[in-house]
């Protein structure tokens, strides 16, 4: 089975139950020794991404308490045009948690996506030191 003719099994649809709240395109500098993006900068992409939902109900300083789940599911390549899809899971008194899946137009196949990672990260609301806040009342309602 040639690469092209696997890579097409696993195309897939963009999911229509989540937000897109970040695309881009990883560059040559974030190669690992394989060729391929470092997971880590993958991780790091994600964590961006899965962050622009919680800050609307956070309303102010949120950070990253919990990655609960991330799964790499196909390599992303140098020139992969990435979509981040986002979906507000849970909200807690204090936290908010998100799914994120990521998908990926390989550069020469554009128009077709494959799912490369899924996540689910959690946020909490944090105050100027640092502290675990409630979220506003007006979001939790």
């Amino acid at each position: 089975m040639s690469a092209e003719s696997s890579a097409s099994a696993h195309r897939v649809q963009l999911p229509i139950d989540k937000e897109l709240v970040l695309k881009v395109i990883p560059m040559p500098a974030d190669c690992n020794a394989n060729g391929d993006i470092f997971g880590g900068w993958v991780m790091a992409q994600v964590d961006l991404a899965g962050a622009v939902i919680p800050a609307r109900y956070t309303k102010g300083r949120q950070a990253t308490v919990a990655v609960n789940q991330f799964v790499f599911k196909q390599p992303v390549r140098v020139g992969d045009i990435l979509s981040f899809f986002a979906a507000l899971t849970r909200i807690g008194r204090t936290s908010v948690t998100v799914q994120v899946e990521v998908y990926a137009e390989r550069f020469r196949n554009q128009g077709h996506y494959i799912k490369v990672t899924e996540a689910s990260l959690t946020y909490v609301a944090i105050d100027d030191n640092g502290q675990p806040r409630a979220l506003p009342q007006a979001t939790v309602a």
